[in-house]
Parts: C-alpha cells; structure tokens; sequence
C-alpha cells in the first residue's frame, strides 16, 4: 500500500507541475462544446451462448441507450438508460428469452409430370 501512495503522489506533483515528465509540456486539448455520437453492436454466438447487444446515443448533454444481456438464469435483462443535467435514470426489465421463429417453409410445388 506504501508503495501505491508513493507512486499515487509522485504522478500528482507531475500534474500539479504542469507536465507529466520533466521538460515535456502539459498541453489542454480542445474540448467539443456539443458532443454527438451514436454506436450500437449485438452478439449472437450459438457456440457459446453468448447474447448481448448494446446501442447509445449521445447529443450534447444527453445520453440515451439501452442494453440486454441474457443472465445466468436464463432470463433476458434489459436497461434503459438517460443521463443529462438532471442525473442519471435507469429502467430494468426482465423476462424470457425471444424464441427465434423460423420463416415458414415455402408452399410445395405440385407434380405435373
């Protein structure tokens, strides 16, 4: 523990000097005054049973997004996510897994031979 309060210091005095090693100038980047984003992804892996998907989106100050995952149970979890100048909000939901349905097989063509 000593040893993380040592080196836990020493990078504070680098910050607090203005550079994060001797002769090597601390420079602010440029901060985006309306951030925007949007991403999503979903996995579905039928070796290993792994199901989650994710998707947020960002404009300015406000994020909203949601995420499932199936949980150890078996049952499927959702959240429903915001977060903007008033806080942070969550909604979970949960319930069974979706049963994927096949497409219906196609209509037999009759023999006319």
């Amino acid at each position: 523990m000593a040893l993380f309060k040592i080196i836990f210091a020493s990078c504070l005095l680098l910050v607090i000097d203005g550079a994060l090693l001797p002769g090597i100038p601390f420079h602010a980047t440029e901060v985006d005054p309306h951030p925007q984003y949007a991403f999503a992804y979903n996995v579905q892996d039928g070796l290993t049973g792994d199901s989650k998907s994710q998707q947020e989106v960002r404009d300015g100050n406000v994020v909203k997004g949601s995420y499932s995952v199936v949980d150890a149970d078996g049952t499927l979890r959702t959240v429903f996510y915001t977060a903007d100048d008033n806080g942070f909000n969550a909604v979970v939901q949960r319930g069974p897994v979706p049963v994927a349905v096949a497409p219906p097989a196609p209509a037999p063509v009759p023999f006319l031979g």
